[in-house]
């Protein structure tokens, strides 16, 4: 990304209460997303109980993020993010009122995740609609560059940071229960900051639309990704690449570590190299733009097939390093296709149906990940490691390859156009 892409975009003071208000709620983030997992595990010891917390916080997500792009259209994506930061903020402050005050429950564990949860389902489709509205269109890529940057440094550095405040468990059980407390206070604080930073954002105005109703409203965003041929094309076509590609690394990642490597240190070694490749992808993504914007299509499939190779080259594997290498390198690819994915939605939807169009995106993968990560988990009881991820890097190559000979997804370019809403 170079300097004088970036300079006109850091002198927008729109762009910078966003960044900067991010930032901060999305380390913030990170704190209870360490703190309520070790809340439920200390109350209970239980892996199902685990499981069930997540469940309780990831179900809403995909069930209701269409509802919450649709609200979002409809009464502004601003205003229903603010509302969306003051729940969570809300929830949040509650829960660690009631941790210091000694009535930590298992119950009161699941109605967080529960209620955070439900706030998420509306906040992501705002989140991801504002941005066309705050920056100019010429700005958007290196917008989204280091946007998502900031919030793939956030996955790295959060969890060290909530961990200084969580390592006061090791004090006793009273000790333990005041460190997560504070870990929720904090993230709350982050809302709190960044819904201050994003009142200060002037957004660009929109013609407004007729409201047909909520239903109505919904069943108009599904019907414009139906209508629009490459979208229909790509979003069916992600779906594909999600169910082949996520649950491989959330569970297979982890066998490959216990069974041929050092376990959890390799595990972690892994991790932070995909991380860290992710993070350089999506700082370089404004690279090349101009090939890009005309061969965004092939781009994103010649990409898959490469990503499709690493996986199976991953499965033979022997040495930690060598897997480091490798996910490296498919996370930089992935980060930099992330970027334009997000860049090319928002640049092709028109700005009053982008949060539905973006909570179909974004549900796509809440929906499938779970669906991904148990039917891996079904297949590892069959094949070995090695042959999991050689059949799964199999199928995402003969995925990219049947898109490019039976759909026009190789010829779409990326274009400034709109659809009409």
């Amino acid at each position: 990304m170079s300097a004088t892409t970036q300079a006109p975009l850091l002198r927008n003071t729109n762009f910078r209460w966003l960044l900067g208000g991010g930032l901060v709620s999305m380390l913030g983030d990170q704190f209870s997303m360490l703190a309520l997992p070790w809340l439920v595990l200390s109350l209970t010891n239980d892996s199902l109980s685990l499981g069930i917390a997540v469940a309780l916080m990831g179900a809403p997500r995909a069930v209701l993020i269409l509802f919450g792009g649709t609200i979002a259209d409809r009464y502004s994506p601003r205003r229903v993010l603010l509302l969306s930061k003051y729940a969570n903020a809300a929830i949040l402050l509650a829960l660690s009122g009631l941790l210091m005050l000694d009535q930590a429950s298992v119950a009161l564990a699941y109605a967080a995740a529960l209620a955070l949860g439900i706030a998420s389902a509306f906040g992501i489709p705002a989140g991801t609609a504002i941005l066309p509205q705050a920056v100019p269109p010429q700005a958007l890529q290196t917008a989204n560059s280091l946007q998502m940057g900031a919030r793939q440094l956030s996955l790295l550095a959060g969890p060290l940071l909530a961990a200084l405040v969580l390592g006061a468990h090791d004090g006793g059980q009273q000790t333990g229960m005041a460190a997560l407390a504070a870990a929720f206070a904090i993230d709350a604080l982050t809302f709190l900051f960044s819904a201050w930073t994003l009142r200060q954002v002037t957004l660009r105005p929109l013609a407004a639309a007729a409201a047909q109703g909520m239903w109505r409203d919904m069943a108009a965003g599904l019907s414009m990704v139906w209508r629009d041929m490459a979208l229909r094309s790509c979003y069916a076509y992600w779906a594909v690449v999600a169910f082949f590609v996520m649950g491989p690394l959330q569970v297979a990642l982890p066998v490959l570590a216990s069974e041929r490597l050092h376990g959890a240190p390799a595990l972690g070694l892994l991790m932070g190299a995909h991380g860290a490749g992710t993070l350089a992808g999506m700082l370089a993504s404004s690279l090349g733009g101009a090939w890009l914007r005309r061969r965004f299509g092939a781009t994103l499939l010649a990409v898959d097939a490469i990503v499709a190779i690493l996986l199976m080259a991953l499965g033979q594997i022997d040495t930690a390093w060598q897997g480091a290498a490798l996910l490296a390198v498919t996370g930089m690819l992935g980060g930099y296709v992330q970027v334009a994915i997000f860049t090319w939605i928002q640049r092709r939807v028109a700005p009053a149906m982008l949060g539905r169009a973006m909570a179909l995106f974004m549900g796509i993968f809440l929906g499938l990940a779970p669906l991904s990560a148990a039917a891996t988990g079904a297949l590892l009881r069959h094949l070995s490691v090695g042959e999991l991820f050689c059949a799964g890097g199999a199928l995402l190559l003969a995925a990219a390859i049947a898109a490019a000979l039976l759909t026009d997804i190789a010829r779409i370019a990326s274009t400034d156009h709109v659809t009409q809403a």
